[in-house]
């Protein structure tokens, strides 16, 4: 009798509901439910979007990686069929390649990534970033090929569309002639 009491207040106790101040799978590390979700961490933005100091502190992070993790391992020799330019932090292209690559790099090198982490970031991101980085035809084609010969050149883009032009053009008639005391330059 007295064990049939006791399996009676267990499954009282079980079919209950949960206390509001803890998760029952706390001791399991995973959260409770119905509770409150887990704060989710700051959601990274593309460098290109930030301006400011904002954008000069993530460049200086950015750089420190490049000058000292990233070209020292995996930098190879400069020649035509692999470009680089000491003054890559100038081709906003390149630049938007390297955060990405290095925001990829931090999260495959989390433990939470697994063991096969790094190696995914090697497989899916730095072969491909690379390969478009330093291409002959690539966005430093123009600059350095050889150590001994420094170079820096900024390609021209693509002119804007026929309808960005068109949109230009209209805004410019709406908004009338100068005034004459307005500067035209």
């Amino acid at each position: 009798m007295e064990q049939s009491a006791q399996q009676a207040q267990q499954l009282d106790h079980l079919a209950s509901a949960p206390s509001p101040g803890g998760s029952p799978f706390a001791a399991f590390g995973m959260p409770g439910l119905g509770g409150p979700p887990p704060a989710a961490p700051p959601e990274p933005r593309p460098i290109l979007e930030l301006d400011g100091e904002e954008r000069e502190d993530e460049l200086d992070a950015l750089s420190d990686w490049v000058d000292d993790f990233l070209l020292p391992v995996y930098g190879a020799e400069v020649t035509t069929a692999a470009p680089w330019c000491l003054q890559w932090q100038e081709h906003d292209d390149v630049v938007a390649w390297l955060h990405a690559l290095w925001l990829a790099y931090q999260q495959h090198k989390d433990p939470e990534a697994g063991l096969s982490g790094l190696f995914v970031w090697h497989r899916d991101f730095l072969t491909h970033a690379i390969a478009a980085i330093r291409a002959p035809g690539g966005p430093l084609s123009a600059c350095m090929t050889s150590p001994e010969r420094p170079a820096h050149r900024l390609l021209p883009g693509p002119p804007p569309s026929a309808r960005t032009e068109k949109a230009t053009a209209s805004a410019a008639e709406a908004a009338g002639p100068p005034e004459p005391d307005e500067s035209t330059s």
